[in-house]
């Protein structure tokens, strides 16, 4: 029988209880337990595919090819397990399933409500995720804050979990914020407080309670939110503010975070694997090297917005030693006049996914400038296809070389839609998703990096190499280093005479570990040490 964990948060949002559930699952799986992670988002999207990049943040996507939520990329880095669809469900998602079962006549006229068939959906959802995984203890992640309107669903869900399973099964963990007062230099505990009497007018009383804080919690306090919230001393976790996402495990493990989660539900295990993590941590904070990579995008305004991208290019560091500064490249600002000025600074450029013609002109500047100085380059997606038109534009000559997408009536697409893509309408999760394999042709750049004939990798897109214009771009120097197995679908292009110069159409950020960078970022970071 599984155990289940769920975490709500309280107060206010981003406090981290994204980094506090993938910790915790890093811990537990330290100690032998099998994890698997889910988040509940009770927003009414269906799922995030189709939110702006600048609301929500990146989109992660899974293997199965759901397009989730990206508090997943931090389970997934942290865990080293990789979720599924049964990982993360919206609100829209479960109004959407109840009411196509309605339509379908599936409850046999009953009136539909909130519960038990809203409740019901949830639930489902929950058994499905720790059935799928197999794991010994499946950690779900609430969306939002306890008093949200769109919550009390998975709320009241949860509470009922706690009753089918039995309590010895369940731990409800609560995140919540104790700030400190300048003024009069004190912690103040009134916020976890009335955060935690509303989740217990809600059904549930927490088990554990996760502070968060900017500095050093005095142990009065947390003996005060003991005694005022009804839990014992030691499960008020002090949960502090640190430089680096990964030293989080190794943070609440000193505070105990594990011990008592491990005592609470039963578990047992011996905790294996702590030093490796120590030790990772610590080349971190000591890098012998330092370089600086450009990330040339639309979306520059929000980090988040490439999140996993730039946690792969900081693995590419951990693995090389070195310290990987990022330089925010706004690609919607870069012309002929400023390149220069914007990229001279960077030992490596990495042209990052995304969507629409906006910033296309300031990515296909800085990819030619890149290959014209042998400056490594990395490409993905979105920027693998603007490297293919900026080598038809400046090195094949086909001046309005352009995709599909950007110019639909252009008369040299050498990007164009999918085939399989030409018939839909619908937006929202109707590209090609999830993992796909891809034959790596040998000699390549590829090759030296994955050392492996073929790999598996996850997709996001609509778009394609127009294999018409193959041909003609092989003959002037642009190599196809990767395909699908039958050979149809370009994966992976390299410029000739350049170092490192790489396009992948997949998204090989989502796979990347804090302790196993992914192979490209890697040797991005490697060639760009070489600048």
């Amino acid at each position: 029988m599984s155990k289940y964990i769920f975490v709500t948060g309280g107060v206010v949002s981003g406090l981290g209880k994204g980094i506090t559930a993938a910790s915790l699952g890093r811990l537990l799986k330290m100690r032998g337990l099998r994890v698997a992670s889910q988040k509940l988002d009770p927003y009414m999207n269906v799922d995030p595919g189709t939110m702006s990049p600048f609301q929500h943040g990146e989109v992660f996507v899974t293997d199965d090819g759901a397009e989730t939520d990206l508090d997943l990329g931090h389970y997934e880095r942290f865990t080293d397990e990789n979720l599924t669809r049964y990982s993360n469900l919206t609100s829209g998602r479960v109004y959407w399933n109840v009411l196509n079962r309605e339509r379908k006549g599936e409850y046999l006229g009953q009136t539909v409500q909130v519960i038990p068939h809203i409740t019901d959906e949830i639930k489902h959802f929950i058994y499905m995720g720790a059935q799928d995984s197999g794991a010994d203890v499946l950690i779900t992640e609430i969306g939002g804050t306890i008093g949200d309107i769109e919550g009390q669903p998975f709320i009241e869900a949860i509470r009922q979990v706690s009753l089918e399973q039995g309590h010895e099964n369940c731990l409800f963990i609560h995140v919540t914020l104790v700030p400190w007062l300048s003024g009069s230099n004190e912690h103040k505990s009134k916020p976890t407080q009335h955060s935690v009497k509303e989740l217990q007018a809600l059904g549930i009383h927490p088990d554990l309670i996760v502070t968060r804080v900017d500095r050093p919690l005095e142990q009065s306090i947390k003996d005060k939110i003991a005694l005022f919230c009804n839990v014992k001393k030691d499960c008020v976790i002090e949960n502090n503010t640190m430089d680096c996402l990964y030293e989080a495990p190794l943070m609440l493990h000193r505070h105990g975070l594990d011990t008592v989660v491990c005592r609470e539900l039963g578990l047992s295990g011996e905790m294996t694997g702590l030093s490796a993590w120590e030790e990772m941590v610590q080349r971190i904070h000591h890098p012998s090297r330092h370089t600086r990579i450009a990330i040339v995008g639309k979306y520059v305004g929000l980090h988040d917005s490439y999140l996993s991208v730039r946690e792969a290019l900081y693995h590419g560091g951990y693995e090389n030693d070195t310290e990987v500064e990022v330089l925010w490249i706004d690609s919607e600002h870069l012309t002929e006049q400023n390149l220069e000025e914007q990229l001279q600074a960077a030992d490596g450029i990495l042209v990052p996914g995304g969507f629409g013609d906006r910033g296309i002109e300031g990515m296909i500047l800085a990819c030619g400038y890149a290959r014209q100085h042998d400056i490594p380059y990395l490409g993905i997606c979105l920027g693998m296809q603007v490297s293919v038109i900026e080598y038809a534009r400046n090195v094949l000559g086909i001046a309005d070389a352009n995709s599909r997408e950007f110019d639909p009536q252009g008369e040299h697409c050498v990007i164009d839609l999918m085939e399989e893509q030409v018939a839909i309408l619908r937006k929202g999760g109707t590209m090609r998703l999830g993992a796909y394999p891809c034959k790596v042709f040998p000699g390549t750049v590829l090759e030296r990096a994955y050392s492996a004939p073929e790999i598996s990798e996850r997709h996001r897109h609509r778009f394609e190499f127009n294999n018409t214009y193959r041909q003609q771009l092989e003959k002037a120097g642009l190599t196809v280093s990767g395909t699908s197995p039958d050979g149809t679908l370009v994966e992976a292009v390299e410029a000739a005479g350049c170092r490192f110069h790489v396009g992948v159409q997949f998204h090989p950020e989502f796979k990347s570990r804090p302790d196993k960078a992914h192979p490209l970022f890697r040797e991005l970071v490697r060639h760009s040490l070489k600048k």
